[in-house]
Parts: C-alpha cells; structure tokens; sequence
C-alpha cells in the first residue's frame, strides 16, 4: 500500500495471471466501496513487503490466500481478518426482475466461486427467491463477498445475497424450479419438464463465461436468453412501436374478446399500450409495447410465425408512439388504446410471468382453472377455437394444466382466441405458451 496515495502494488503468481487481470479489468472497471479502481502495469518486478507499513497488508493477503486455499485465515497481531462462513447455503433475493432470472442462470453465476450443488426458486412477498449450496462453506463466503450488490443485467435484476439458517437443501425433483446437480436421476415431478442427465452433469462443472452486466449472456441461460440479448443491446426506455405486417384481414376480433388480435399475441411478451390498424393497408399494424426491450422481445419470437393462415412479419418501427385520433375524430375504430387494460401481464417488478416467457409452442399453459371445471371442458372449449386438442394434463391442484394442439398455429390461435376466458364466478383463464410437452 502507497500512504496517503491511495494506490497499492499487487504482484500475482505469475505474468500470465498479470495478464488476464489487467486485460479483464480494462473492459470492466472494478469498484471498491462504490469507488471505481483502475489497474495497469507497473515497471517493479517484484515486491519488498517486510516494512512495519504493510504488516497489515501482508495479513489480508494470508487471510484470501488461506481462503483460496480451503484453510482457515491466520490473524496478525491479535485481530481477526475474516470471519468462519456460517453456512454453505445462501439465500438469494432478486431486486427489479424486468428480466427471466433462471435456476440455470443462477449455477452459471454462482459456480464461478465454487461447486454448486443444489438450488431451490421460488416467490416470497412478490420477489422471486432461491437457495443455493456450495460444497464448501468458504466458497459460499466468496460469493456473497463478490455478488452482493451486483446486477445480472444491466440496471437491473440486482442481487441480493445473506447467508441461510439451513446448512443443507433437500431437493426431491430435479426440474426448472429445483434442481440437485449431485442426483441427475431424480424425478421431474407432476408437469415439470424432465432434465436430461448429461446436461445437469454439464451444468453442474464449472462455465468458461461470466454473466451479468459484466458480459454477454451464455446460450445455458436458456429461458432468459432472448430478454438477456434484449437488455445487454442498449435497446431500452421508450420507442417500442413495432409494424406487424401480412396480417389476416377477414380476422380480427376474437368472438370472446374486445381486442384484437394484434394485441392479444404480442401481450405474451409485454404491455399492449396501443394498437392502429393502417387505414390504407389493413393488413398492417402499429402495435406500441411498453418499451423498447419488451418490443425486441415480441419481435424476435413473433416474426414468422403463422397465424390464421398468413406468414406475418414483425419489425421494428420508426414511430415512437402510436398516436390517438383527435377528439371528435371517427377513425373507424382502427385505433385502440390498451394503457388500463386488466390483461397487462408485466405491470408488476418481479411477476411471476417474466420466469414464463416462452417461444410460441404447440403446447400452452393454462391456470387459474376454476375447480368444478373438468378435462373434458377444456378439450372441449380448446376445440372449438378450430383446433385439435392432442393431449391434455392437469397439475395436481387441478387449478393448471397443460393442453397440447395439433400444430403450433392452432396453439396461436386459441390463445388469442381464450385468454382471459370467463369462466364463470369470476375466473378468468390464463392462457400461455409452455416449453413443455405432454
């Protein structure tokens, strides 16, 4: 340490580490208690360290060394550097989840410091939340240490970590929600995708990249994968007006819904705000989502699908905002304004619904099923949207399901078609797609 300059000196094991270190830290600037830390190299090859003044120095530097080596850290003069880790289970909070944060993304953040042996998510209190075992409790030191604070993507998703009362996890299914990387052969449970048992050996080793607001996300980061591309590619804040083009123009309003359609299946992936069918080319669409990642999001899983027989094109346009027609002004009801709509799925930091984002599939999910309603209802009322209905599952509360069309145009269509069905006694379905199959 340099008194009263606030610079050190820090000399690493060999020129390689040197290396690593400062081409690591010239795309990423560390900081120190909020401070940002600059590093380069210096002309000194080595370091004389056996003056009074870096005694304390020299303490810490035993202190992580014994840390990185599994031991316990030595004091000097009586004081006490770092502290035992209480447990090799941390507990995990995320703050502002406007993206997917998976149990997936998680192993791959964590396993940097250490083996990951377990995981459990869940929501608490409106947060998403989970559970992680390190096989060593330093390790599980080291993480919190380095994390805490931290965000996975940029602005957002910040990590809040503390150590659990548990010292061990029981896990009983191996699935997106759970997962013991120590026991590939465990069941999936009811409704759960299964995980195949080489991809949880390949998950349970250490990753080669860092995720987060650090560096670009992993293809392991599966679920999170198009929102992560979303979020790191500065596309954000307002401007999210997309143009949906080659749309079917005899269909336009579900029989059991007021929106149309164009609304309906870009909501899967955001906020509608509003939507204006061109006056001059009707079948073309202004469709204005929340803001600039939700639109990115909608277009990159939307663009190309069919629905109701047309091939449709989703870009992004050069308008920021769908504007309303004037006052007094008959449009012919092309316009619709969706701002208070009770659709919205995304309202809410740290919904449920951003860990359910999913590709248009063949296979949807459906929730909030009032009891009296059977299996033959649903195939029944999933028929009728002019479909096939080629499986059918229920979970065990009964209040989802699983509901597999024949072609994933069919599934299109009936979500449009059923989502927010009234159910009677005041359900509403929940329609979306899964990356399930039955």
């Amino acid at each position: 340490m340099l008194k009263g300059k606030n610079q050190a000196f820090l000399e690493l094991g060999t020129e390689e580490a040197a290396v690593t270190m400062v081409n690591y830290y010239t795309a990423v600037t560390p900081q120190v208690r909020n401070v940002p830390v600059f590093i380069q190299y210096s002309n000194h090859k080595e370091l004389k360290t056996d003056s009074a003044l870096n005694q304390r120095a020299q303490a810490v530097l035993q202190a992580v060394s014994a840390v990185q080596e599994g031991g316990s850290p030595s004091s000097a003069a009586g004081e006490s550097v770092l502290t035992p880790a209480p447990s090799p289970v941390l507990r995990i909070i995320i703050d502002n989840m406007f993206y997917p944060v998976t149990l997936d993304v998680l192993q791959q953040i964590f396993s940097k410091f250490g083996t990951v042996m377990k995981i459990i998510t869940f929501t608490k209190n409106n947060q998403f939340q989970a559970l992680l075992q390190f096989s060593d409790p330093v390790n599980a030191q080291q993480a919190k240490l380095s994390l805490d604070g931290q965000n996975i993507y940029n602005s957002c998703c910040t990590l809040r970590i503390d150590f659990s009362k548990l010292v061990n996890l029981n896990v009983k299914y191996n699935n997106d929600k759970s997962r013991d990387y120590t026991r590939p052969e465990l069941p999936a449970g009811d409704g759960q995708p299964p995980v195949d048992p080489s991809v949880a050996a390949t998950l349970s080793k250490d990753s080669t990249s860092l995720l987060g607001a650090i560096s670009p996300l992993s293809a392991a980061a599966a679920a999170a994968a198009a929102a992560g591309r979303v979020a790191l590619s500065g596309h954000s804040g307002p401007g999210g007006v997309l143009l949906v083009s080659n749309l079917n123009e005899e269909v336009r309003t579900p029989p059991q819904n007021t929106n149309t359609h164009t609304h309906i299946h870009p909501c899967v992936y955001g906020d509608v705000q509003r939507v204006k069918i061109l006056y001059n080319k009707k079948d073309s669409a202004l469709i204005q989502m929340s803001d600039g990642n939700q639109a990115q999001l909608a277009m990159s899983h939307l663009n190309g699908q069919k629905m109701y027989g047309k091939i449709i094109r989703v870009t992004l346009s050069k308008h920021q905002t769908v504007q309303l027609p004037r006052e007094g002004l008959d449009d012919q009801g092309l316009t619709k304004d969706f701002t208070s709509s009770p659709l919205h799925r995304f309202k809410k930091p740290g919904s449920k619904n951003f860990q359910n984002i999913f590709p248009p599939s063949a296979t949807l999910h459906l929730s909030n099923i009032p009891e009296n309603v059977t299996e033959e209802d649903l195939r029944l009322l999933f028929s009728n949207s002019g479909g096939t209905v080629k499986a059918f599952k229920f979970f065990q509360d009964r209040k989802m399901a699983l509901l597999q069309m024949s072609t994933v145009e069919e599934a299109i269509q009936a979500l449009i078609d059923l989502h927010n069905y009234d159910m009677g006694r005041g359900h509403r379905l929940r329609v979306s797609f899964s990356k399930s199959t039955i």
